[in-house]
């Protein structure tokens, strides 16, 4: 009987080529996805500091943060293009907007212009993610300011909350698109509600002790 095709030596060659080829390729997404997990948690770590930097008000630091995340987002930024498994793999995305939500939360403490996302060099869905995240570090923003009695800050940061989430409720597309941003929505609702109704507590608070300073002022006048 004639055989048919390639002979069992060239098959079992064929194999082999492809077990090695596979060692290599699979060895450098293995190589590539180990450095973005460590570049992202680096991005991560540095973000989170910036925030803290920021909340007390150490913009210089904060900044430096942000440029070290940038660096190191730009490091795996070069992965892309060989291992887009890695990139897009989840654990990146979250990195990146922790460093969106670091940057935001800056521009809104200290008044500064709020970077695109092309400037960041991130997608819309990651850019979107982060914004809403910034809506919980402004309402942390809020409390300490009214702690200190800077209700026109207060309000200031208020609007811009109520803005951003203005944008994300327009925003409505499968979870699969925007990365779960509908449910993050729905959180920072009650986040920007609360955050209202403590502002309006604490001016309340404040025209009556008005009120009652001046009732003591003309109490004792008389």
């Amino acid at each position: 009987m004639r055989e048919i095709g390639a002979s069992v030596e060239d098959a079992i060659a064929a194999v082999r080529e492809a077990g090695e080829a596979a060692e290599r390729l699979l060895g450098n997404a293995h190589a590539a996805r180990e450095r973005a997990l460590s570049r992202s948690r680096q991005v991560t770590r540095a973000s989170a500091n910036a925030i803290r930097a920021a909340h007390r008000g150490d913009f210089d630091e904060a900044r430096r943060l942000i440029a070290q995340a940038g660096a190191l987002r730009s490091e795996v930024e070069a992965e892309r293009a060989a291992h887009p498994e890695v990139y897009y793999g989840g654990y990146v995305e979250d990195a990146l907007k922790e460093f969106v939500e670091a940057r935001a939360t800056l521009a809104f403490a200290e008044g500064s212009r709020l970077p695109t996302m092309d400037e960041m060099g991130v997608g819309a869905a990651v850019y979107m993610n982060g914004l809403a995240e910034s809506i919980g570090e402004m309402r942390r923003l809020t409390l300490d300011l009214l702690r200190k009695d800077e209700f026109a800050r207060c309000e200031r940061l208020l609007r811009i909350m109520d803005e951003v989430y203005a944008v994300l409720a327009t925003l409505d597309y499968p979870d699969g698109v925007t990365r779960g941003l509908r449910r993050t929505t729905d959180v920072m609702r009650g986040v920007i509600e609360r955050t209202r109704g403590d502002i309006t507590i604490a001016l309340r608070q404040r025209s009556l002790e008005r009120q009652l300073a001046e009732l003591n002022r003309k109490l004792d006048a008389d």
